[in-house]
């Protein structure tokens, strides 16, 4: 395997984890083992060109050995689409980790039989499976959920993923019908582990350090990815691996850092102001909830409509 038991992944996030985001994060919390990018999906008609899937990672952290070296290269594909091609061209390009995205929930990617649509079909999951792994010599991965519908396929899934060469599989314990609602079910990692030989990642409902220890310890997993829990707090590797306990004091010095990094890349772009304000705002989400009238300061924060009064936000916390 190529990265330790114990890991901590920073999930892919579409709309969120581009170079930009990917490069704040690496940079200001590097005890994240990994970052993942958002999926770059394998053209139906017409390959793309190699500059546009080198573009999908970002030139800089492709130029950087150390950024390269913890950024996992994430794809989604269907069975018809031209897997073969897109594949290839990251293998091309040096990539040495790819993971299939297959718990994207997206009614349009499900429409278009692709993300979790291929854990309802398993030929046309296999036929996908066996493509990549033959073209793909180094690390491959796939992010799954438990299922579709329900998770009547779901044992059947991770042994066809083990059965055709996966190196691990990463599994957010919902089904695709379930989306993002409820708690998800830990026990379905613990059962994952159980029967499976292919080291298994969990991922979903993880925010804290307690959640941290105790996923680890409940599921026996080799390694966790965190996503909603890293937006709310994208220190969450350093917290945990430092065993520090966080607090007020530490959210609000960290959320400060945190925009101010991620926003003097953004500043750089060329797009108009109203989109690098909504960039921050992307990010927003959960990040404010622990502090005092957290809700309140988010819903400000939203409201904004200059950088002058964002900031001016962040610097009274």
């Amino acid at each position: 395997m190529p990265f330790k038991e114990g890991s901590l992944i920073f999930a892919p996030m579409e709309g969120i984890t581009d170079v930009h985001y990917r490069e704040t994060i690496l940079e200001n919390y590097p005890e994240w083992d990994f970052v993942a990018t958002d999926f770059l999906r394998a053209p139906s008609v017409g390959p793309y060109p190699v500059k546009h899937v080198l573009k999908h990672y970002g030139k800089t952290s492709y130029e950087d050995p150390n950024k390269q070296s913890k950024t996992i290269y994430q794809m989604l594909t269907t069975e018809d689409a031209l897997t073969e091609d897109t594949v290839s061209k990251i293998k091309g390009l040096g990539f040495k980790w790819l993971d299939l995205n297959l718990g994207c929930p997206s009614k349009t990617v499900c429409k278009h039989r692709g993300g979790s649509f291929l854990l309802s079909d398993l030929v046309a999951l296999r036929k996908v499976i066996k493509i990549i792994r033959a073209s793909f010599p180094h690390t491959f991965t796939a992010k799954i959920r438990v299922g579709y519908k329900d998770d009547t396929l779901f044992k059947d899934i991770l042994r066809l993923l083990e059965e055709e060469g996966v190196d691990a599989i990463t599994i957010h314990a919902r089904t695709r019908d379930e989306m993002y609602k409820g708690v998800a079910k830990w026990e379905y990692v613990k059962t994952a582990v159980e029967t499976v030989n292919t080291p298994i990642v969990g991922n979903g409902d993880i925010w804290t350090v307690e959640d941290i220890e105790r996923y680890f310890e409940y599921t026996k997993c080799h390694s966790v990815m965190i996503a909603r829990g890293a937006l709310k707090t994208p220190w969450l590797a350093r917290l945990y691996k430092n065993g520090l306990v966080d607090s007020q004091e530490i959210r609000a010095q960290e959320i400060k850092r945190y925009y101010r990094s991620y926003f003097e890349r953004v500043d750089k772009l060329d797009m108009e102001e109203l989109k690098k304000i909504r960039r921050l705002k992307a990010i927003s989400r959960y990040i404010f909830d622990d502090l005092e009238d957290g809700e309140q300061k988010k819903r400000s924060f939203l409201l904004s409509k200059t950088r002058e009064d964002m900031f001016s936000l962040l610097e009274s916390l």
